[in-house]
């Protein structure tokens, strides 16, 4: 069910995956999950995070029941988890252009 839902996610953020990707040097072999794994916010200052910073994001996201369950489950895991169910979607079509949208939202979201 995350799998479908974060391809068509990364459909919809691919522009500002881009944007926030341009200018970055080769892709690491691994990606850096520290920033997402770690991060301390709750579902609420996410949404507000990617609702102020990606609206276009925000608004598939709203729009897609699996999205938003995948982001319930993921800030109510505790680390162990969230490295898991990250390592189920990485290799994901899309995954390259979400990410760093999912990441942005993350680690920006200690804002709201």
């Amino acid at each position: 069910m995350f799998t479908a839902s974060l391809t068509r996610f990364a459909a919809a953020a691919g522009g500002m995956a881009l944007a926030l990707t341009a200018g970055a040097g080769p892709a690491a072999a691994q990606p850096d999950y520290g920033p997402m794994v770690d991060s301390p916010c709750t579902f609420e200052q996410a949404m507000a995070a990617v609702n102020t910073e990606n609206p276009m994001a925000a608004r598939y996201l709203n729009q897609s029941p699996p999205n938003i369950q995948f982001l319930q489950v993921f800030l109510s895991s505790p680390r162990e988890e969230r490295v898991s169910l990250l390592n189920q979607i990485k290799d994901n079509q899309g995954a390259d252009q979400a990410l760093p949208v999912f990441r942005q939202m993350l680690t920006s979201c200690v804002n709201y």
